[in-house]
């Protein structure tokens, strides 16, 4: 399956040697050579960029590597496709509107017999990821029509849309509006706070210690590098 790599930062910071790591991953160390994709966001603006290619064979991933941006919320996919083929517009991350910011998703899993009605939001490749994507900010815009609700009452309402999605199979993903970064966790996440920042990873880009196994079924909320909830 794909790899996820998340960082959400008290201050604009850039993922450095984590994702030197992980773009190994992508092809070379590991067998994610399927694409991959980057999202930096700054506040209501973001900065998409993805590849059908290896990360070890794109050069795109090469100038970030050499050239890394900064960002409050990072999210950096790689991709081994279950299904969907292999081309640009089903890279990952996804991006979207909803309420005024600018959304990204990444997702590690395969969900079986995931067939949501259209509604809102509709795939623009042929994805589960992208679909469930499209079903999770459709649902969120359905019950909060008028705005972003309280943080907590935003987390709960998307903790309880993405265990239906996950009846479906293995749903693992990391999710950004800007401000805050969330992570939901089927079967395999890690995560890490330093120094004002909080790392999350399918599975731990150093050796340090201080990594911290997400329980399956956990939704977590991460803002200004500390764990919210």
């Amino acid at each position: 399956m794909c790899q996820l790599l998340g960082l959400n930062s008290s201050l604009p910071a850039a993922l450095g040697p984590f994702f030197d790591v992980f773009a190994e991953r992508g092809g070379r160390t590991d067998e994610h050579k399927d694409g991959w994709g980057i999202a930096f966001h700054s506040g209501k603006r973001c900065r998409l960029f993805t590849d059908h290619r290896a990360a070890i064979d794109s050069p795109l991933a090469a100038r970030i590597r050499r050239r890394p941006l900064r960002a409050r919320n990072i999210l950096a996919h790689i991709r081994k496709a279950t299904q969907g083929r292999i081309a640009l517009e089903n890279s990952h991350p996804f991006a979207r509107r909803l309420w005024d910011q600018t959304w990204s998703f990444a997702h590690n899993g395969d969900l079986k017999g995931f067939a949501p009605a259209p509604s809102l939001y509709r795939p623009q490749g042929d994805t589960d990821s992208e679909a469930a994507f499209c079903h999770l900010l459709s649902q969120l815009a359905r019950r909060f029509p008028h705005g972003a609700p309280a943080p907590a009452v935003l987390r709960a309402a998307m903790a309880e849309v993405a265990a239906e999605i996950a009846t479906h199979g293995t749903f693992n993903f990391i999710l950004s509006n800007g401000e805050a970064l969330f992570a939901h966790c089927s079967t395999n996440l890690h995560y890490r706070l330093d120094a004002g920042k909080a790392i999350v990873a399918t599975q731990p880009v150093d050796d340090t210690s201080g990594w911290v196994a997400f329980a399956p079924g956990e939704l977590k909320a991460f803002g200004r590098g500390t764990l919210r909830g």
